[in-house]
Order: C-alpha cells, then sequence, then structure tokens
C-alpha cells in the first residue's frame, strides 16, 4: 500500500524551558492553569516578553501551527484512506507519532491541554498500549533511522522549483518522508539540511506551514487517485 509519510519538522511545540520559569508573565499563565511553569506550553502570545533573550527566540512558542496544520492533515481524504502517516518532530528534539485516528480538537485551548499532557505523560491517554499520540525524545537523524529510510524530501523557499504532485511522486518511489517545517521563522537546521536527499519549494513566495501541507496532501491524493 502507497503510504505518504509527511514530517512536521522543528516545529514551535515544546514546554517552557527552565531559563523563563521565573518570569512574570510565565508565572502568571501557570497560576491560571494551576500547573507549574515547566508544565505549559511555551506560546509567544502569552510569553513575548519572557522569551525575547532565548536563543532561536523567532522559531519558537506557536503551537497553532501545529494545530492547525493537524486539523488539515488528519481530516483529508488521504487520511480517511488510511495512506498518510503524520509525525511530529519539534524544535526540542522530541518526536510526537499520531495515530490517523486521531481526533484533534478544534478548540485551541483544548488542544493546548491535550500537548500538555502529552509532555507530562509521554502518551495520550496516558499508558495506553496503543496510544494516539506518542512522544519521545529524538533527533531528526534518529528518527530517520527508525523509519529505515536514508534520508528525506525537504520542502524549502530555497529549494528547486517543482511541482508538488512530482514531490509526492518521488516521495512515494523513493519511500522517503516529505518533511515541512513547522516553525513561523527562520531556518531549518543544519542535521535537518544535511538528511535532505531532495530540496524543493512548491511555490516562489513563503507559505503557511498548513497551506504547503494542504497543497501536498491533494497532490498526493490526485497521484493516488483518491481525488480524480
Amino acid at each position: 500500500m502507497s503510504l505518504v509519510k509527511v514530517v512536521i519538522a522543528e516545529a514551535s511545540l515544546e514546554l517552557v524551558p527552565r531559563e523563563i520559569c521565573d518570569h512574570a508573565a510565565v508565572v502568571k499563565s501557570a497560576r491560571l492553569k494551576n500547573k507549574k511553569p515547566t508544565e505549559i506550553l511555551l506560546d509567544k502570545s502569552i510569553h513575548y516578553h519572557a522569551m525575547k533573550n532565548l536563543p532561536d527566540s523567532s522559531k519558537r512558542g506557536r503551537p497553532d501551527i501545529v494545530h492547525v496544520t493537524l486539523l488539515e492533515m488528519l481530516s483529508s481524504p488521504l487520511n480517511i484512506e488510511g495512506k498518510l502517516q503524520v509525525i511530529i518532530h519539534t524544535y526540542g528534539d522530541y518526536v510526537i507519532e499520531v495515530d490517523p485516528k486521531t481526533r484533534i480538537p478544534r478548540n485551541y485551548n483544548r488542544f493546548v491541554g491535550l500537548m500538555e499532557q502529552l509532555f507530562k505523560e509521554g502518551s495520550v491517554p496516558p499508558g495506553a498500549k496503543k496510544p494516539l499520540l506518542k512522544l519521545y525524545p529524538s533527533t531528526m537523524t534518529s528518527l530517520l533511522r527508525k523509519l529505515g529510510v536514508p534520508g528525506l524530501i525537504l520542502l524549502d523557499e530555497k529549494g528547486m522549483i517543482a511541482s508538488p504532485k512530482n514531490v509526492c511522486r518521488e516521495a512515494l518511489e523513493k519511500g522517503l518522508p516529505i518533511v515541512i517545517g513547522g516553525f513561523p521563522h527562520g531556518e531549518f537546521s543544519n542535521e535537518v539540511i544535511a538528511n535532505a536527499v531532495s530540496t524543493y519549494s512548491i511555490y516562489h513566495k513563503p507559505l503557511d506551514t498548513w497551506a504547503v501541507a494542504s497543497i501536498i496532501i491533494h497532490a498526493c491524493e490526485e497521484l493516488l487517485k483518491i481525488i480524480l
């Protein structure tokens, strides 16, 4: 069976790092949730002032990107037909395996709560033999090794212009994952770039993560004749 693997890479999804957990904005938002500062998601809309001196601050604190992109991907005909595997690789080098049957909350606050539970427990539901979401530490290189593939197909605005259908065709023929950036600004890390077998751009201007995901998934649906 043809399976399209899509990795949302270096996603802006992480708990508040310890170096800013004492900042007033972080303490206040944690208190409102009745949680420890290190148990809540980093969110730029709330923790903007606390994040100013964090390394790569422009790439971090945007869990909404993952939220919208997952809603787009998991509700697609490609996923409904069982031909999509979605994996999230986070900025802090964690991997989240997503069961295709997972129903992501449409409400953003509920999504945040779900992700906070995932980072705390390691799986959702906690302790389940077959969890809908599973989290563990992993670099991109280690993830590729686990998938049993020699590299990845990278979608980057600096890549060679290619049609989405040709990107999908190469991914399916070579069995390689298609990697989309899960961050708002900045560049892919050297590690991600080093693992790229091919690097393509599907549009001459930057696009939001969910737009890229939507275009790629639709192209795969046409290629696999799920949608005519």
